[in-house]
């Protein structure tokens, strides 16, 4: 074809590829034929760099690109390194350069990839594993396979994320990862292993290695004292810290070689230029996972920063992903391409899918820490009680105190779960309650799932109605004032858009069917475990066809923490603090009200 006095050539057939290994990388190679005329595929890459629709030839004539080709399969190409007629992949991208040649009937490799090809594919014949003899507890089956997983992860020394729903387990599938690993490394080789998670978390962190593996020697690496604890790393199979800690002992976590490194919420450093995320990427570390219910956010140039920690390399330079479209301008095929190229390395299930493997419903109980200003607040109320209570009461009784007693311990609980429910001025001060329950709620919106709050101070509520509304979340909510509730009620159970229903405890804690309803949160806990059943059952009901999550939200180092002691030792005496039935009180002694106010 000839125009403007220029010869053009049109492809005479697809590109043919073939794949050649290196030492430790492996190098790809194609060409489309124009006739007797040929262009490299790293030409082609370049020319679509720059915009051009044709590429110039040896001879001096134009070949046409082949768009439609290049249109899904150079996303993928691009994330490799050009290096003169060859793009050059690095070993740990061999399930990337997989998935462009799957496609191609006519390619061709070598016998060293043929190899690493089906090494690879034994990740579709993981099979479940059972933990070690030291794993105190039992895994369901699809934990077992989660386990399997990443046992595939650590033979072939990949990085992997675990990113399936919320309140599936993550946490004791790396739990009994872990505790295996203790069990079948010589002391003499033996690292510690590092878990970075958000404030909120790291206390449950501890409940759960102290619940599921007692035999991992556990430390929490935040707040003073460090420079001693960093002493006594070697001493410890698993070092707790936080974001924050993170990034400011950056430097001294970077020097401490760690078996694994474990990113919890790991969606927390999605932004690749975060000091966050960049001091992740310092940690040294034999291997690495990230979890997270929601690696994706907003959009696939979110992985780059996530990969970048667990495989560097694999999606290539930041700029390179951001070239190859990042996700934002892939079209379905380059997408399915990309993600049969990160399948192994992230493992997603949802509660649908595993849906049989799972008991009527789940309990679990958080526990979140008070930030400074808060527990300066908390601290100095209970400093007051402790003066005024303690100091005049009497050793053998607690006489007319009773209700001041009752006072002190609402109030006590109020300052536990918001700064605002002491002094109204402090209504836009942070929670700790509020800051682990509204990434929580967020998710489970975005998951397309539906959640109840509830809670027994209406001021409480109050508070959170001002966070979703300046976030623009749509919501109903229901308490004592509240007449027109079936309204309310028929908008959740069938408006998909309205994902949240607020409810006060004394409101909707009975008489609501609220099986849409997938996810419970109970911010301030009711110590009566009949009163937390019946909130929890407005969605676990006859006509629940899903499972329900339930979770009850606990401040650490408070009342709650105590009352839940007494809860076990006097129940009796819990029901009368939370209903405030001062007849039920007689039998208090003046040790509970130590502890209470300890």
């Amino acid at each position: 074809m000839e125009a403007a006095g220029r010869i053009y050539r049109r492809p005479a057939a697809l590109p043919t590829l073939h794949v050649a290994s290196g030492i430790d990388w492996f190098e790809l190679h194609g060409d489309v034929a124009y006739d007797d005329q040929h262009a490299s595929l790293p030409a082609l890459l370049a020319a679509l760099d720059r915009g051009e629709s044709f590429v110039t030839l040896g001879d001096g004539t134009i070949g046409l690109l082949p768009e439609e080709w290049l249109r899904k399969h150079a996303p993928i190409a691009r994330l490799g390194t050009r290096d003169g007629t060859q793009i050059r992949f690095k070993a740990s991208q061999v399930a990337l350069l997989d998935s462009l040649i799957a496609a191609q009937p006519d390619a061709s490799w070598d016998e060293t990839f043929t190899r690493a090809r089906a090494e690879l594919q034994t990740f579709d014949g993981i099979r479940p594993v059972d933990p070690s003899a030291t794993f105190a507890g039992t895994l369901r089956g699809y934990q077992r396979e989660g386990l399997g997983w990443l046992l595939f992860l650590q033979r072939f020394g990949f990085g992997g994320c675990l990113a399936d729903d919320m309140g599936l387990g993550k946490t004791v599938m790396v739990l009994a990862l872990l505790a295996g690993r203790r069990d079948a490394q010589p002391d003499a080789g033996r690292r510690p292993s590092l878990v970075v998670a958000p404030r909120s978390v790291v206390f449950n962190w501890r409940q759960e290695a102290a619940r599921f593996t007692p035999g991992l020697r556990v430390v929490e690496y935040t707040g003073s004292g460090r420079t001693e604890i960093r002493t006594q790393f070697r001493d410890h199979d698993l070092v707790l810290t936080t974001y924050g800690t993170l990034r400011r002992d950056a430097a001294h976590l970077a020097a401490t070689p760690f078996d694994y490194v474990v990113l919890d919420e790991a969606q927390a450093i999605k932004n690749a230029a975060t000091v966050s995320a960049k001091a992740t990427r310092l940690l040294d570390a034999r291997h690495r996972l990230a979890l997270s219910g929601t690696p994706i956010e907003n959009h696939l140039g979110e992985l780059w920063s996530l990969f970048e920690f667990l495989n560097p390399g694999l999606l290539s330079t930041a700029h390179a992903f951001e070239r190859a479209g990042a996700g934002r301008h892939m079209d379905d095929d380059a997408i399915a391409m990309l993600a049969r190229g990160l399948r192994p390395f992230m493992l997603r299930r949802t509660k649908d899918q595993v849906a049989r493997e799972l008991p009527a419903r789940t309990e679990q109980t958080l526990y979140c820490d008070l930030e400074r200003p808060q527990r300066a607040l908390y601290d100095e109320l209970l400093g007051h009680y402790r003066r005024t209570l303690l100091g005049e009461s009497p050793a053998n009784g607690l006489g007319r105190a009773k209700l001041q007693i009752l006072e002190a311990l609402l109030r006590l609980r109020q300052a536990a779960c918001h700064p605002g429910l002491i002094d109204k001025r402090r209504s836009h001060e942070a929670s700790a309650k509020l800051d682990m329950l509204v990434p929580r709620i967020a998710e489970a919106v975005a998951e397309e799932h539906k959640a109840l709050v509830f809670s027994q101070f209406t001021s409480l509520l109050a508070i959170l109605r001002a966070r979703l509304d300046e976030a623009h979340v749509p919501y109903e909510y229901l308490d004592g004032r509240t007449r027109d509730r079936e309204s309310k009620v028929e908008r959740f159970q069938c408006d998909p858009s309205c994902r949240l229903f607020l409810i006060s405890l004394k409101a909707g804690g009975l008489g609501l069917n609220l099986t849409a309803a997938e996810y419970v949160f109970l911010l301030d806990p009711w110590w009566n475990p009949a009163v937390e059943a019946q909130a929890i059952d407005r969605a676990h009901r006859i006509g629940q066809t899903r499972q329900v999550f339930a979770y009850r939200l606990i401040a650490r180092d408070t009342v709650e923490e105590r009352v839940l002691e007494l809860q076990r030792q006097k129940r009796g005496l819990a029901d009368a603090i939370l209903n405030a039935d001062s007849r039920l009180l007689r039998d208090l002694r003046r040790e509970d009200l130590e502890l209470l106010l300890s």
